[in-house]
């Protein structure tokens, strides 16, 4: 009770912490690349998509993880004996996860895991409370992600029950706007959440020309890779790789030879970056310097063009140098408040050889990072 007899409410606010601990630093890690969100034969709307098809097309193309996330409902949630069990789901060169997608009447969620788990229990539970799926996701030790959350088949559960979103689905860019609007709504409540991509492919080019089917263009539009998501994990393993995913340690690129987009700042001031996508830290009452890079892939000697996003708003667009490929901005983060800051980047597209018609769908959007966050409650 108060000294006015009252009950005090409890305040559910995120709270501007006090301390935060150090960031963890990035010299030790290595970058992987991978799709989040992928369809084979054991969805029913798939076609032409075999499970050694869409893994023999990640392994020479370099990708570095994959999971393969059927529609649970075509197996009334079965995925354990249909996708898990398919002969044709193993792999020496990539990181495979175990997942499928939850869907249900109020919206779909991939689900992730390092090792098997029980997801016919997931499928059962589907249209329970949410705080009763949290509980179980907790109990199952599964990662949630956040699907499409403004398509036709939006995701239509609480973000507090989401360890990640998705903000690119499928090579067709304009289509994920709204999406990253409503990312951006999370984000400025104080919510620290990581984004990825997904190209969630459902066609496979046919072997034979009587196998054409009148999806199978989409097939040279939308495939492994379109978008691909780069993680930034502090080991080549899954659980790192999941790990990094839920803190926001990812950026998202258009395709696997666009460049890779990295956004660092420099917390002291002593001309070193050393915060990273994902990194939460006490503003010093300073001017800070972020840098942004493009790594890897790209068009030799392109200038793109970078807008920083800052608390859901533009704060300022910038051309990277031809040269090294990098630019930097400068602004002072309030002590008193919360702040992000993201980086979205346009420019030409890379050629995709195996995929050619998802350029022009992506159209000038190159990649999108994951937020430098300040102030942010970590308990929240």
């Amino acid at each position: 009770m108060s000294e006015t007899g009252v009950a005090a409410r409890p305040d559910y606010a995120p709270k501007i912490p006090a301390s935060l601990d150090p960031v963890a630093g990035f010299e030790q890690g290595v970058w992987v690349k991978g799709d989040w969100h992928l369809h084979c034969c054991h969805s029913t709307d798939s076609t032409n998509n075999s499970v050694g098809k869409i893994i023999g097309f990640a392994e020479r193309h370099g990708f570095d993880y994959l999971v393969i996330t059927d529609h649970d409902v075509h197996v009334q949630g079965d995925v354990a004996n249909h996708t898990w069990a398919d002969p044709e789901y193993t792999s020496e060169k990539l990181l495979l996860f175990y997942g499928g997608e939850l869907t249900a009447a109020r919206g779909h969620i991939n689900i992730l895991s390092a090792e098997p788990y029980d997801h016919q229990r997931v499928f059962d539970a589907r249209d329970a409370r949410d705080w009763n799926l949290l509980a179980l996701k907790k109990e199952l030790g599964i990662h949630m992600s956040a699907n499409h959350p403004s398509t036709k088949n939006h995701y239509g559960y609480s973000f507090d029950l989401a360890d990640s979103v998705e903000i690119w689905n499928g090579s067709t860019w304009p289509k994920n706007i709204p999406g990253v609007r409503i990312w951006d709504d999370m984000l400025l409540s104080g919510r620290m959440l990581g984004a990825r991509g997904g190209s969630d492919a459902h066609h496979g080019v046919p072997d034979r020309p009587e196998l054409t089917t009148p999806n199978t263009p989409e097939a040279t539009a939308n495939y492994v890779g379109t978008p691909t998501t780069w993680i930034f994990a502090r080991e080549r393993t899954k659980d790192a790789i999941l790990e990094a995913l839920v803190q926001g340690r990812a950026t998202v690129s258009a395709n696997p030879f666009n460049p890779r987009v990295e956004l660092y700042a420099d917390l002291d001031g002593d001309g070193r970056m050393d915060m990273m996508m994902g990194d939460n830290a006490k503003p010093t009452g300073a001017a800070i310097t972020f840098e942004v890079r493009l790594v890897g892939g790209g068009i030799k000697g392109a200038v793109y063009r970078v807008k920083v996003v800052k608390n859901r708003q533009d704060f300022v667009t910038l051309l990277t140098d031809p040269e090294t490929q990098t630019v930097r901005f400068s602004d002072t983060p309030s002590p008193d408040g919360r702040s992000y800051y993201r980086v979205e980047v346009e420019g030409p597209q890379s050629t995709y050889p195996e995929v050619p018609n998802s350029m022009a769908l992506s159209q000038n959007m190159i990649g999108l990072s994951n937020p430098i966050y300040f102030n942010y409650d970590p308990e929240f």
